[in-house]
């Protein structure tokens, strides 16, 4: 056995002794500091000494918490992209359409101005299709029978004269257009007042005025509006622009060619004129008496034989 041995119990101040120590000296401590600021340089110092440790501490925490927010920021950014392209296009769109709906407006404006023209007798319709045939030059619109329409009234639009109803249906009717092959109209010159009748040219959408002398004052640029000699297309509405002359003296005749003035393929209205004109429309002065006269043979007066 050892020399030296450890007592078995540790001899000191009981546990109680120390708590009450202890105690006494915090009460002091907080006393001097609270009463004197006496461990101001203490807690500076030691805050100085705890720092580096407290953002070590707090490094984890700040790294998961900025790598959340950037996450978080750009989830947020997508959506607010995704937003703001989806609000992009719903104004694009509304855009688009009070375009249309502007647009639409004028041309109706104008239809109306012409509409005034000829004593409101002209009824607005829309165009639905073209004609299924794609050689002619027709379009199909949504008045008929049932709106008042017959076969013969002119079609026009806010720029000039579109055509003639060909065909009528209960509530839809066909329109030749002015520049389908063989489809005729009275026009004349508005700069001298040369009459003459312009002949559609089919598919290639222009008119040609035939039968012109190659003397006859037609310029290029020169505007064709109806004469109104026909009864069936009013005077004094637009037809075509004067595109090409070519006068050859070794023909006869010039050939004219024209742009029509309306814009069947552009517009999605157009009028058709109940009537010619108005109640002031020309009429032949030669009375029946007079024109009787002139179918009777000659030689024969009435009431002899």
């Amino acid at each position: 056995m050892s020399a030296y041995q450890e007592p078995f119990f540790t001899r000191g101040p009981s546990p109680l002794a120390r708590l009450t120590f202890f105690a006494l000296l915090a009460i002091a401590v907080m006393i001097a500091d609270h009463r004197f600021h006496a461990l101001e340089t203490v807690r500076l110092a030691v805050s100085v000494v705890l720092h580096p440790l407290e953002q070590l501490v707090a490094l984890p925490s700040s790294v998961f918490g900025r790598v959340g927010d950037y996450f978080t920021s750009q989830d947020k950014l997508l959506r607010e992209n995704r937003e703001a392209q989806r609000r992009i296009l719903e104004l694009a769109a509304t855009s688009q359409q009070a375009q249309l709906l502007k647009s639409e407006h004028e041309r109706l404006v104008r239809l109306a101005q012409a509409n005034a023209r000829f004593d409101n007798e002209g009824i607005i319709a829309e165009v639905i299709r073209d004609a299924r045939n794609p050689f002619n030059r027709k379009i199909i619109i949504d008045k008929g029978l049932a709106q008042g329409l017959r076969a013969g009234l002119a079609v026009i639009d806010g720029s000039g004269v579109v055509g003639q109803v060909t065909a009528i249906g209960t509530f839809s009717a066909e329109v030749t257009l002015i520049t389908e092959k063989d489809q005729s109209v009275p026009v004349m010159v508005v700069r001298n007042g040369l009459r003459a009748v312009s002949v559609g040219m089919g598919k290639e959408g222009t008119i040609d005025v035939p039968f012109i002398p190659v003397s006859a004052d037609v310029l290029v640029g020169d505007q064709f509006v109806t004469s109104g000699i026909d009864g069936t297309y009013p005077a004094g509405l637009a037809v075509a622009s004067v595109t090409t002359v070519d006068k050859n003296a070794a023909f006869q005749f010039a050939k004219i060619t024209g742009l029509p003035s309306a814009g069947a393929d552009q517009h999605r209205f157009v009028m058709v004129l109940n009537r010619p004109q108005s109640e002031t429309y020309p009429k032949s002065d030669v009375s029946d008496e007079k024109k009787a006269a002139r179918e009777r043979p000659a030689g024969r007066t009435p009431g002899k034989r």
